[in-house]
């Protein structure tokens, strides 16, 4: 008999406790519940104002104009930016209210770990301007070169574009992983050396091997802009009408023959026309 009211008195306590603890934490549950559907909707305001408000400050065209859109299509952003952003920043505004939702229930693991991660938000932020900004600066810097080459009769002026653009890519890279306060040295250290590499054997090659290649590849850059195919011209003994200008050969017609002379001609000898 006194075992069976010592179960009984026991399973009265336990009742009890849990009963006070739902009363007690039913409140901030509420509160919970509140706090979160008012931040739902305030982050849904907050979304459609703001693409409102891109939409007529024209910030997508802005974007196409200065190249970003093009950059987010290369990382797999094909939609509209203002959309995109106004989507971000309602996903923010909610996982905000759900942090304060956490902690007035008391979760405070979880909610640390929410402003754990609104604390390290401005470095994501600023390592991925740092990309896009610096992929953009990737692209031009690959036009201008590729197009100087184009101009200066250089054969692999795309694969030189591309070479200089995934220069300096990887310098953005670096830059962006510092942003998130990645320890970089050993990349730093690794990238002087590659670089230094790479920047002794081109001044070997164009010092030694390709001087009379690099020579020929400048006076065919200068020629190209003072003489024009057709006319009459003689350079080192040969008289004909000229064809083109190659690279690092001219191209001459001499009556039913084609001859070609190195371009170094145009600067070591008189030209006539």
């Amino acid at each position: 008999m006194d075992e069976s009211f010592s179960l009984q008195s026991t399973i009265a306590d336990v009742l009890h406790s849990l009963s006070s603890a739902v009363s007690a934490l039913a409140p901030r549950i509420l509160t919970a519940v509140v706090v979160i559907l008012i931040g739902y909707l305030a982050a849904k305001v907050t979304e459609k104002a703001l693409r409102g408000a891109l939409t007529k400050i024209r910030f997508d065209a802005l974007l196409e104009k200065i190249g970003i859109t093009a950059a987010l299509k290369r990382v797999g952003l094909h939609g509209s930016p203002s959309q995109a952003l106004a989507r971000i920043v309602y996903y923010l505004l909610v996982v905000l209210f759900v942090q304060s939702a956490t902690e007035s229930v008391g979760l405070t693991a979880i909610s640390g770990a929410i402003q754990a991660f609104f604390g390290y938000l401005p470095n994501v932020i600023a390592a991925l301007i740092v990309i896009l900004l610096g992929s953009v600066v990737a692209e031009y810097a690959s036009k201008a070169v590729t197009r100087s080459a184009e101009e200066s009769g250089i054969d692999y002026a795309e694969t030189l574009g591309r070479i200089v653009s995934a220069l300096v890519f990887f310098v953005v890279l670096v830059m962006a992983v510092t942003q998130l306060q990645i320890e970089t040295d050993i990349i730093k250290s690794v990238a002087i050396v590659l670089l230094g590499g790479v920047s002794l054997g081109l001044a070997l090659s164009f010092g030694l091997g390709t001087r009379d290649i690099t020579r020929n590849i400048v006076a065919g850059f200068y020629a190209r802009k003072i003489f024009d195919s057709g006319e009459t011209i003689e350079m080192g003994g040969v008289k004909g009408t000229l064809v083109s200008i190659a690279p690092t050969q001219t191209i001459v017609e001499v009556g039913d023959e084609i001859v070609s002379v190195p371009n170094h001609l145009f600067l070591d000898t008189a030209v006539k026309q």
